[in-house]
């Protein structure tokens, strides 16, 4: 049988030393906030035409497609822009921007097939109509959706860098 090797002593006469500790891993990168934001606006306007055109082919506002943009809105800034007490509330007021867009564009799409003009016409020519169109509607879970849209886009935010 063989006898186990006993370990190597320190090379330095102090029998009592100790392996040097590990090097602590690096921090992770903060990420950059600048990037995050514009990745963030540009998910929120292209949500805000997916959710117009939802909008347009349901004519019903759809909660689930409000917390999707916002979470959408929220993810992607978190993951492009890191870790920043910033951008899950500016996420939160892209994703209201974007969820309110949507809305408008939605029943901007409605006029544009019911009255067969076209959908730049009513959003440069006729706003102030969509804009009264929308506040006639509005309820109380219109307001709900804007919430949730919000509330979602922050928690994606935080989630994207957990």
């Amino acid at each position: 049988m063989t006898q186990p090797t006993p370990p190597q002593q320190p090379t330095d006469g102090n029998p009592f030393a100790q392996a040097p500790a590990p090097v602590p891993p690096a921090a992770p990168a903060q990420g950059n906030v600048a990037l995050g934001v514009l990745a963030a606006v540009v998910v929120a306007v292209v949500t805000a035409f997916v959710y117009g055109a939802i909008l347009k082919s349901t004519e019903h506002e759809i909660g689930y497609v409000a917390v999707g943009v916002g979470f959408a809105v929220g993810y992607v800034a978190g993951k492009v822009g890191g870790v920043n007490p910033a951008l899950p509330v500016v996420s939160a007021v892209l994703s209201l921007g974007a969820v309110y867009a949507g809305q408008i564009l939605g029943i901007a799409m409605i006029g544009a097939d019911e009255s067969g003009m076209n959908i730049g016409t009513i959003l440069t020519d006729h706003f102030s109509l969509v804009t009264d169109v929308w506040s006639e509607e509005a309820d109380v879970l219109t307001f709900v959706f804007l919430a949730v849209g919000a509330a979602a886009a922050f928690s994606g935010a935080k989630k994207a860098v957990a």
